[in-house]
């Protein structure tokens, strides 16, 4: 699983735990529909920091904690190969 993949289960994850449908989340948020949409479909592979945020905030989160998670935290950037 890559990165994004693994941010995008965490979207879907804490969507489905708390009822929400994305194009709630978005307004939830103020992300664009369009942007989380591209993000989620994974056509969006690394969101801004400031679009996490505003998603965290709409979980009632801190980005610390949208991304403390195990799969994350097990993720190891050694076998990426974006560089």
């Amino acid at each position: 699983m890559d990165y994004s993949e693994i941010y995008i289960k965490r979207i879907r994850q804490l969507c489905k735990e708390r009822g929400i449908a994305i194009n709630k989340l978005a307004s939830m948020s103020d992300v664009k529909q369009s942007t989380l949409d591209n993000i989620v479909r994974g056509l969006t592979k690394n969101p801004r920091i400031k679009t996490l945020h505003k998603i965290a905030l709409a979980f009632n989160m801190t980005v610390a904690e949208f991304l403390d998670f195990k799969e994350l935290n097990d993720y190891s950037f050694e076998d990426d190969d974006d560089e």
